[in-house]
């Protein structure tokens, strides 16, 4: 600009002037000025900048740019102007810049005199836009990363009951307006849960309770749910779909949320298993989107939630599948409580629900002969259906010789060489017994396979019978040893597995010595109360499966003595209906055993408890049984930590009163329990109340 004015004499504006002069003629943006007093606007000032872009000094930029910026529509009237602008370079070349002109006025009249003229490089344009979308882009790839991870952390505990109503709820504050899963058990339903194959009930409507009678119409959510797409579809809130099909359930369930937007779209992405899509995501976009509006990312995120939460439901539908199975086949091979003459025998078997473990622990009480009781507890290593299949082929072999031998070592060398000949795949050990019954006395015979040894328990003092050892079944191969004992009138055996004394924080055999001070302690004089004593102190939180068989010799004493047992019983029993039938059995001969008259109540009780823990929860159902003196408390819990609910029963079908018949007969209450709930009922034995109650 000093080029083209002058200045007002002083000491200070000459500097001034000169250092704008340097700072113009050093900036990094071309920058030309241009005379507005001349109808072509020739070019009377260019910087450093401008020739490096241009390949034009000041001489070469007046004679190629005359009459160019002239058509850029500039006049006296405008502030700013931003014209693209074609320049021929130096080097025969032709680039579009994107000019910014700026009219510079005299200081008295305003008239215009000059225009600056700023270019900007279209390639640097270009990177900078470049870059801000490279900017976004990551940062869209993060949220995306940040979601998926959050949605994994979620996924990893599977027997949370909110896990997917939580992953929802995330989608909603991140991407989403509205999400919601649905999970396809004979019709779709509302879940908050993975649930691990056990479905639960009473949560509301489900599509195919009850058929629509409308004509049948394009049904996209029945083709998601049937594998026919495998991509998203979009549903209209207001359309018509064909009665009693899955879009039109879907439709009216999602618009019936509070939050939904109504008249928009809602997308719905498939749930995929491994050979079945297990259900549907629902979702709303922004403002109501459809699929082609929502953002990539978005969609991705979507998408790969969906895929992940249908992997992490068909693990966890498999996995309880293998662990029922597995359960199914070892409780086949489990007698039921024994009944053996001239002996009081109590049986405990509980795989660890804890883990969802199986492993291959089993006993045995068999009444060999009047005289003649036998007993056999084993393990079998491992925990899975393998190890239940081999258990079911040891006890098959080892019941099959002893009713042919009653001398524990040569029962076990032949169930050597059979069990090396069939190439069972896991090792086992175990403990195989005979008691023999002789003027009225009892003797105990007994041979050991790499397992711990049986507990005498006498007068208060505990031998370990550690006689008799020898390698795991199926090492043998040579004579087994036979260890012997006479028993006396009060006697306890106490046969286990080392699932009641194992822990991680102590070794097997520290686990030993508490489980002969426990023994040792116990103040109970029939078989079920040592049982519950021993689990009461040892096996609370077991690590491992859990099994236990004590026979205790009875005494003349015993009906003086019998006050001082414990009045508490228990039961594992598996999430089946033919445990409602157990569990009736199991009441009726507590109250024989405790004196308890008139134990229909508590029979029906137990029933209704029991049955609604098979029907509604999952897991294992735990029974308990305590004599408060003046009644019989029922505790009962299953895996699902959802309350019971009394109803007027369900229309259309039978059922429904459970709870309405335990209210009538006790006192009852829940509560929530580590595993899930325990529901409780204190029963007071008599006749049925009268119905006025």
């Amino acid at each position: 600009m000093v080029a083209v004015n002058s200045h007002a004499p002083g000491s200070a504006e000459p500097q001034l002037a000169e250092i704008r002069d340097r700072a113009l003629g050093a900036t990094s943006v071309p920058i030309a000025l241009l005379d507005a007093t001349a109808s072509d606007l020739p070019v009377v000032w260019v910087n450093d900048a401008f020739q490096n872009v241009t390949g034009y000094g000041l001489d070469g930029a007046r004679d190629r740019y005359r009459e160019i910026f002239a058509d850029t529509g500039l006049s006296p009237a405008r502030q700013d102007v931003v014209q693209s602008v074609e320049l021929p370079l130096a080097d025969g070349t032709s680039v579009t810049f994107r000019a910014y002109l700026s009219p510079v006025r005299a200081g008295t009249d305003g008239a215009v005199t000059h225009w600056v003229a700023a270019l900007q490089d279209p390639g640097a344009a270009g990177s900078h836009q470049d870059g801000a979308a490279a900017v976004e882009s990551e940062r869209r790839e993060r949220r995306s990363l940040n979601l998926i991870a959050q949605v994994s952390d979620l996924l990893m505990d599977v027997d949370d009951p909110h896990a997917l109503r939580e992953i929802a709820a995330l989608l909603r504050r991140s991407v989403v307006s509205w999400a919601a899963f649905y999970l396809n058990d004979g019709g779709l339903r509302v879940a908050d849960g993975i649930d691990g194959g056990h479905p639960p009930t009473g949560k509301g409507t489900r599509h195919g309770d009850v058929r629509g009678a409308g004509v049948p119409g394009h049904d996209a959510v029945q083709q998601l749910l049937d594998a026919e797409l495998d991509r998203p579809v979009e549903l209209d809130l207001t359309g018509s779909y064909g009665g009693g099909s899955a879009s039109a359930w879907l439709t009216h369930h999602a618009a019936a949320v509070p939050g939904v937007a109504e008249g928009q779209r809602v997308l719905v992405f498939p749930l995929p298993g491994r050979r079945r899509v297990l259900g549907v995501l629902a979702v709303q976009g922004p403002e109501g989107a459809g699929l082609h509006a929502l953002e990539p990312s978005v969609r991705t995120v979507l998408e790969l939630t969906a895929r992940r939460v249908g992997m992490v439901i068909d693990n966890a539908r498999l996995y309880d599948r293998e662990h029922r199975l597995a359960e199914a086949l070892q409780r086949a091979m489990l007698p039921e409580q024994a009944e053996v003459d001239g002996l009081d025998v109590w049986t405990y078997y509980a795989p660890n629900s804890d883990n969802a473990q199986v492993g291959g622990d089993w006993y045995d009480v068999l009444q060999v002969s009047p005289d003649v009781v036998g007993v056999v507890i084993g393990d079998v290593v491992g925990h899975d259906v393998e190890a239940a299949a081999s258990m079911g082929q040891l006890r098959s072999v080892v019941r099959s010789y002893i009713f042919d031998l009653t001398t524990p070592g040569p029962v076990l060398e032949r169930v050597d060489q059979l069990i090396a000949g069939m190439r069972v795949p896991r090792p086992a050990g175990l403990v195989l017994s005979t008691l023999t019954r002789r003027d009225d006395a009892w003797r105990l015979e007994y041979s050991r396979a790499g397992h711990l040894p049986v507990l005498l328990v006498r007068a208060g003092a505990v031998t370990q019978l550690d006689a008799a050892g020898g390698p795991l079944i199926g090492f043998g191969g040579g004579p087994r040893a036979t260890g012997a004992i006479d028993l006396q009138p009060g006697d306890v055996l106490v046969y286990y597995t080392d699932g009641l004394i194992e822990r991680r924080d102590r070794g097997l055999r520290d686990g030993l010595d508490a489980l002969c001070a426990v023994a040792a302690a116990v103040t109970a004089r029939d078989a079920a109360g040592v049982g519950e004593e021993l689990l009461s102190r040892l096996a609370d939180h077991p690590e491992d499966d859990v099994a236990v068989v004590v026979v205790r010799v009875p005494s003349p004493l015993d009906q003086v003595e019998r006050a001082r047992s414990p009045r508490r019983r228990r039961w594992s029993l598996p999430s089946e209906a033919a445990s409602i039938g157990r569990a009736r059995h199991a009441v009726l001969r507590t109250c024989h055993a405790w004196g308890i008259e008139d134990a229909a109540n508590a029979e029906l009780v137990v029933s209704e408890l029991v049955a609604n823990a098979v029907l509604h929860g999952f897991g294992h159902v735990s029974l308990q049984l305590y004599d408060t003196g003046d009644g019989l408390r029922i505790e009962v819990e299953d895996g699902n930590p959802a309350p019971p609910v009394t109803t007027d029963g369900h229309p259309g079908r039978v059922g429904g009163f459970g709870m309405q018949i335990v209210e009538r007969l006790a006192d009852w209450g829940w509560r929530q329990s580590r595993g899930g709930k325990l529901v409780w009922a204190k029963v007071r034995p008599g006749s049925l109340p009268p119905s006025g109650r």
